[in-house]
């Protein structure tokens, strides 16, 4: 008998998730996944990268290393990394926007871990090989940036690091040429600096309007619904407009997880929403999923679904294609292309 109620379990979730007719036949929508919620295995049984995100598709070394906690590798710096700025100078960069850089057109970075009242660098060891710091001598400010904004903070090792607007500064010791920025939005944690020492993208997306955005309207109560994005066209947002992501190392069927433990920092399983709250997706897409915490994650199609730590305006689509791994999700609850 217990081997037949096991079967007749798998069955009904199958039913629900396994065919594309996803949970139309259940009244909850809510399902347990199969291997009670265990990780694919791997690497991912803490989360993708060990850190849930680690570099971007061209940086990733699957190690983790450049997870916001400060841990990185450094395995991409070099010596020229860590010269003296010279003259500071903003250079508009493609989806990022007006950003701070060096004499050499790199671009330059801020932590969220750190402070700036007082300034306080909290990325040291290792995370300092990943993201060298840079020198407070020889720095000057051209047009654009406010020199009274330019200070410097002591750092452990005695050495002074430049600072804007209280904020320490760093490079990225995988951007490789001018005009790259390669690091905004690593581990949802660093970000690539504004000329007031605020973060670039955030400055872009507000005078973008959220993102590209279109119709940023949404009724009151709305817990699920679809923005027309400039670049992916249109997408879920949930009730704050915040982009819906789903993982490709999770799985819909057999339904397990592959965003656990510190990748959870960076990923935050969406909450559960009430379908009759849900505006321009069909119900039947809509459902939950229960994770090994006890906690109900939206689901769409089946697939669990996400917010990204880096998406820090309403309307942003950082996360897009992170990793190849991460992507956008459409009405019709398919991930949005890698190339939109």
């Amino acid at each position: 008998m217990t081997t037949v109620g096991s079967v007749a379990a798998v069955l009904l979730l199958a039913a629900g998730c396994g065919s594309g007719e996803n949970a139309a036949s259940r009244n909850s929508n809510s399902v347990q996944p199969a291997g009670a919620g265990k990780p694919l295995g791997g690497a991912y049984g803490t989360g993708y990268g060990a850190g849930g995100y680690g570099a971007d598709a061209a940086a990733g070394s699957g190690s983790g290393s450049d997870v916001g906690s400060g841990s990185g590798s450094g395995s991409g710096s070099d010596s020229g990394k860590a010269g003296p700025a010279g003259q500071l100078s903003v250079r508009d960069i493609a989806s990022v926007g007006s950003v701070v850089t060096d004499s050499a057109g790199m671009a330059l970075y801020r932590f969220d871990k750190d402070t700036p009242q007082p300034p306080k660098s909290n990325c040291e060891g290792d995370c300092a090989a990943t993201w060298p710091a840079v020198p407070a001598d020889d720095a000057s400010a051209a047009a654009g940036i406010d020199a009274a904004l330019l200070g410097s903070v002591a750092r452990a090792d005695g050495s002074k690091q430049l600072t804007l607007a209280g904020w320490p500064v760093y490079r990225y010791a995988k951007d490789t040429k001018a005009g790259e920025a390669k690091g905004e939005g690593v581990g949802g944690t660093w970000h690539a600096l504004a000329p007031d020492g605020k973060k670039a993208i955030d400055k872009k997306q507000k005078a973008d309007g959220g993102a590209g955005m279109g119709g940023m309207d949404m009724k009151a109560g709305t817990e699920l619904s679809v923005a027309d994005n400039e670049k992916l066209g249109k997408i879920l947002v949930d009730g704050k407009w915040r982009t819906l992501y789903r993982f490709d190392k999770d799985s819909a069927w057999p339904m397990k997880f592959g965003c656990l433990g510190a990748c959870l920092d960076t990923w935050k399983p969406a909450p559960a929403v009430d379908k009759a709250k849900a505006e321009g997706i069909a119900g039947k897409l809509v459902g939950s999923v229960k994770r090994p915490d006890g906690s109900e994650q939206l689901t769409i199609d089946c697939w669990p679904v996400y917010t990204f730590t880096g998406d820090t305006e309403p309307g942003q689509t950082n996360g897009h294609n992170k990793q190849g791994l991460w992507f956008a999700v459409t009405p019709e609850g398919k991930k949005v292309p890698p190339t939109a």
